[in-house]
């Protein structure tokens, strides 16, 4: 009989990567964590034995728990945020079955330090139009949900970063930007060891739709009117990013389910 508090390996998998998608905690102890430091996509490490410190932070959010096998301290975490009235499930097999399915996984090194809060900190230029969006939406997804992202004149990037802690990306001479003929959304994929078809499809869209190589593939003409008319929307690169979010959750669902599928309009029936 499936488990009512228990959610599969599958089942989190379709999930990922999607608005709707449950936040996922972390709370493998140190030695299971260091012998694999990877993480589920947009997860946070917490500790379990402080969960009744911490629980509140999620309250109203549906929660996916993963400890190294899906025992008893993912299975104690989701139960004790169950207590607190969050929805919670723990992953059954833990990260384990995870890994071995070849469940998406984040390098955990690659992630800059968090602020006081928690959260990353990314500046770039302002005035986005597709990898500026691009990025923004692939940490956000897959990387960390509540990513701060600070948009300032081009001359004034660096020093932003530096006053500020943050991580600056797509521009000249950063860690973070373009290599070669690859923009900044195939580094971040690159880096974080993102492994994924999808987000492979998208990101040759992403690249030549940032890079003026309308025809690599296309989706990409499309791909680049629909960025250029956002920016035109909007005044306020937030406002901006939000609304871009939408569309990239389209695209990347796109690239995962509906490549195959056509639509035309049914042919007329021929008169008897």
């Amino acid at each position: 009989m499936p488990s009512t508090t228990a959610i599969t390996v599958s089942q989190l998998s379709r999930l990922i990567g999607l608005p709707g998608a449950p936040a996922i905690i972390d709370v493998r102890i140190e030695e299971d964590y260091n012998a694999d430091p990877r993480l589920l996509p947009a997860s946070s490490r917490r500790d379990f034995k402080t969960v009744s410190t911490w629980a509140s932070e999620f309250a109203g959010s549906r929660v996916a728990v993963v400890c190294q096998r899906g025992q008893k301290l993912s299975q104690g975490v989701a139960a004790w945020l169950r207590h607190e009235g969050i929805s919670a499930e723990s992953l059954e097999g833990g990260f384990e079955a995870w890994r071995d399915a070849k469940g998406l996984l984040v390098h955990a090194g690659k992630i800059p330090p968090r602020d006081e809060k928690g959260r990353t900190v990314w500046v770039t230029r302002t005035r986005p139009k597709v990898d500026r969006i691009a990025c923004p939406w692939l940490i956000r997804r897959f990387i960390d949900p509540s990513a701060v992202f600070l948009f300032v004149e081009a001359a004034e990037v660096s020093a932003t970063a530096d006053r500020f802690q943050a991580v600056p990306f797509d521009i000249d001479n950063v860690f973070w930007t373009h290599r070669g003929e690859r923009c900044t959304f195939d580094t971040m994929i690159e880096e974080f060891g993102l492994e994924s078809e999808a987000l492979d499809r998208l990101a040759v869209i992403v690249r030549a739709a940032d890079t003026a190589s309308l025809d690599l593939v296309p989706q990409a003409a499309g791909f680049l009117a629909a960025s250029l008319g956002l920016s035109r929307m909007f005044r306020d690169d937030l406002e901006q990013l939000e609304a871009g979010m939408l569309l990239y959750d389209a695209f990347f669902r796109w690239c995962r389910d509906a490549t195959e599928e056509t639509h035309n309009w049914p042919s007329a029936s021929k008169p008897s």
